[in-house]
């Protein structure tokens, strides 16, 4: 039997996938994102140690609610446990439930995907988190590269995979125009690709890491508007426009 190790569930959660759903917060997670408000689900191996069934009979519990919702896998990080994550969702889908994934795409390793396509047969959508275009801050954002979550990102377009990128605004970090511009052109080339949110920055993290005696990387770093956002969101999408020039491509229906 695989045990999975779990932070946390919600019950209705509404913005986490398509509907009302089954929110589950994975533990553990490699990166360690400036702007990260749950470091509560960094360690790896701790949490409660439950059964994919058990999780499921939870779901149950309250089915009627997610009638159009389903269970989404969040986190930390939950590709770091890739095998009980592949049996929940396969679970799932033999009780015809919407599956979604809320990922990073950190554990991704092109060279050795046989494990990543048995999840992805069970993965209804993917939220995908893209932290930053540029290489050399991303590494100074999360401590990593973003080699292979770009890769991932690929990777599940080519394999028609639907999904979502989400990408936060965080001033001084993620705002310059050209850099958003260039995700966008990024993202122009994936085809599977449904909607883009762009999420404002906030601090209300804070309070975790004061009750774990963590500092706060951002202290000084004031939350960001919607309006901030939506503006940073038309530059996203005015470079996925330029490829799509380019390339003579179809128009995504979300502009």
């Amino acid at each position: 039997m695989i045990y999975g190790y779990i932070h946390s569930t919600e019950s209705f959660g509404t913005v986490d996938g398509p509907g009302i759903r089954f929110v589950i917060f994975f533990q553990g997670c490699p990166m360690r994102c400036l702007y990260c408000h749950n470091p509560d689900t960094w360690k790896i191996h701790a949490g409660n140690r439950v059964t994919a069934p058990e999780l499921l009979s939870s779901y149950e519990r309250n089915k009627p609610f997610y009638h159009h919702g389903g269970i989404t896998a969040t986190g930390g990080e939950p590709m770091l446990q890739m095998d009980f994550l592949t049996e929940l969702f396969s679970l799932a889908k033999q009780k015809n439930i919407h599956t979604c994934l809320d990922t990073s795409g950190i554990c991704f390793q092109p060279e050795s995907s046989g494990k990543v396509d048995a999840l992805l047969s069970v993965t209804d959508l993917i939220l995908l988190d893209i932290k930053h275009i540029d290489r050399r801050k991303h590494e100074q954002l999360t401590g990593f590269s973003n080699q292979n979550i770009l890769a991932f990102a690929e990777y599940i377009s080519s394999k028609n995979i639907p999904f979502w990128v989400r990408h936060v605004i965080l001033p001084e970090w993620t705002d310059d125009k050209e850099e958003l511009f260039q995700l966008g052109y990024f993202l122009g080339r994936l085809n599977s690709l449904k909607a883009i949110d762009v999420l404002p920055y906030h601090d209300m993290g804070k309070i975790k890491y004061q009750s774990l005696g963590i500092p706060y990387p951002l202290e000084n770093v004031p939350p960001v508007s919607q309006e901030t956002a939506i503006s940073a969101r038309k530059q996203i999408l005015s470079g996925m426009k330029k490829y799509l020039q380019e390339n003579d491509k179809k128009k995504l229906t979300f502009f």
